[in-house]
């Protein structure tokens, strides 16, 4: 855990400063001809927002701008500008203390983690969540809570227009805040680029414009440019009328990255042809937490140099080492000749170690390290000794690349954090479970469920692993050795596809060739958005 006295002033506050080019977008659509606005902004840094209200001479009513740090405060105050007012203040007091509403509240709320709050902070977020009939944790960063707040201070044909994390489309912490978006506002339009807004911070922004308007429909839909250069030519009328449905349900708004009738399939195959899904078959849980992987996973001569061979068990911790969806005695024993970190030591309690030399002398080693202090070594009882050891019958890579990978865990070898652990049902056949993973629709699923970084990385947690689409049948073991075999021969995914395909969705299930070539393009545009924005 990093400590909030190592951290820079500028990642305490939240503080990386929106571009003119979108600030005066966002304006420019929030105005949008209008001279009577109440403006709010609840985050106003040195001014960008109301620098760009002042070159671009839009007219409004009045403008109130928020800030808690006191020298930006005073740095945005210094803008000269007419009905301005620049309170030094933290936007949830001033949420929760205001009575004044607002006909368009713009900004880029402070990314700042829950823990970095003081403790008034903390309350007064707890306050604005609570006013919103919404749960507080612990894992919600203030853009969730500025968010939600901004929304209340929202006059009944009002909007929102704020630079927030992409996150919002996909982490788990911010699906209450999609629900509550859903519900509050009639009209969302999501605007995403391929180039990165903020590449000193790998950080993924989305511009969201929400409005209100009285009305009982509920209408998304999402936009992608190449990067805010190229906001100064978008017609704000293409933001006017929003064409998808929402669905309250979903529990991630990638999906609007899709087009209707892709919506719809995907819609269609759950519901209608009833595909299931990984968790009907199996649990998935995280891999192992070890508290030091650098200390607990070691290569061949560190086993060797302490003699530490009735510790030392097998295991598998990155996707390199995997080279098929088998993977089997042989394929460790590589890795470990290799000098790989192909042993995971698991060391008994301290009364059991029997005064052996060489775990003595390596515990010893971690100590003078430090490892026994860290945040999960250091609540143990015997910090060395590691809990949960469970061998998994098939292992999921938690970060990938491509594709993400479901491999047999013949070897039975244990597996860290990096790698989930997936406990097949007894009754499952476990081989056709595995091949039944490779297809165009499992794939697309998993782009659906899973989360993306700014690197092009697909990420996907036990949660939502366990949601992808499974289209099983027993005969699908038949292709197992098939696509074991094209897999180590770094054989390219689509022309295993048009194999697998053929068997696990058109004979399996009954999908047509339109249906699988329309799964396949679903697949294709997510996985390529992903990884192109890593590219560029």
């Amino acid at each position: 855990m990093k400590l909030i006295e190592k951290e820079t002033r500028t990642k305490l506050r939240g503080g990386f400063y929106t571009p003119n080019e979108i600030a005066a977008f966002i304006l420019k659509w929030g105005i949008n001809g209008s001279t009577n606005n109440k403006i709010l902004e609840p985050s106003c840094g040195d001014g960008v927002f109301i620098q760009q209200l002042k070159e671009n001479n839009f007219k409004f009513k009045s403008i109130t701008a928020i800030e808690f740090d006191s020298l930006e405060a005073r740095k945005a105050a210094m803008v000269e500008l007419d009905n301005m007012t620049v309170i030094n203040t933290d936007f949830h007091l001033y949420c929760n203390e205001t009575t004044e509403i607002f006909d368009l509240i713009v900004g880029n709320p402070p990314y700042i983690r829950y823990q970095y709050f003081d403790s008034e902070q903390q309350l007064e977020a707890i306050k604005v969540f609570n006013r919103a009939n919404l749960k507080y944790s612990k894992l919600t960063n203030a853009w969730v809570s500025f968010v939600v707040g901004s929304s209340m201070l929202l006059a009944e044909n009002g909007k929102i227009g704020l630079v927030v994390p992409a996150e919002l489309l996909q982490v788990s912490y911010a699906q209450q805040l999609r629900v509550f978006l859903a519900h509050y506002f009639n009209k969302i339009n999501i605007i995403s680029f391929e180039k990165l807004v903020f590449p000193e911070i790998q950080q993924e922004v989305i511009l969201l414009l929400c409005e209100k308007n009285n009305s009982d429909t509920h209408l998304i839909e999402h936009l992608e440019i190449r990067d805010a250069a190229e906001l100064k030519h978008l017609d704000i009328n293409k933001l006017r009328s929003p064409s998808k449905k929402i669905d309250f349900k979903s529990n991630k708004w990638t999906f609007y990255f899709l087009e209707q009738k892709e919506i719809d399939f995907l819609e269609n195959i759950i519901n209608a042809i009833e595909i299931p899904t990984i968790r009907d078959y199996a649990s998935v849980e995280v891999g192992i937490t070890t508290g030091s992987n650098d200390y607990f996973t070691v290569p061949l001569d560190t086993v060797e140099k302490y003699n530490l061979h009735e510790f030392a068990k097998p295991m598998v911790g990155r996707s390199v080492q995997v080279n098929g969806l088998l993977f089997t005695s042989s394929d460790w024993e590589i890795n470990k000749q290799s000098q790989a970190k192909a042993h995971l030591l698991l060391f008994p309690a301290k009364d059991k170690l029997n005064n052996h030399e060489g775990a003595i002398e390596y515990i010893q080693f971690g100590e003078a390290n430090g490892i026994n202090k860290g945040y999960k070594t250091g609540i143990r009882d015997d910090w060395f000794v590691i809990p949960s050891i469970k061998v998994s019958d098939a292992l999921f890579v938690r970060r990938n690349n491509v594709f993400p990978k479901l491999v047999l865990n013949e070897a039975n070898a244990f597996t860290t954090d990096t790698m989930h652990r997936v406990f097949i049902n007894q009754q499952t056949n476990k081989k056709a479970f595995i091949a039944s993973f490779y297809n165009s629709l499992s794939l697309a699923f998993s782009e659906i469920v899973g989360r993306s970084y700014g690197g092009g990385v697909l990420e996907l947690m036990p949660g939502e692993a366990s949601k992808i689409a499974l289209p099983f049948k027993e005969e699908n073991e038949d292709l197992l050795s098939f696509i074991d075999k094209e897999m180590r021969l770094k054989t390219n995914i689509d022309t295993i596809l048009k194999t697998t395909n053929e068997k696990i969705l058109k004979t399996g299930y009954g999908l047509s060739q339109s249906d699988i070539l329309l799964a396949n393009s679903i697949w294709r545009k997510l996985s390529n958005r992903r990884l192109n924005r890593g590219r560029v």
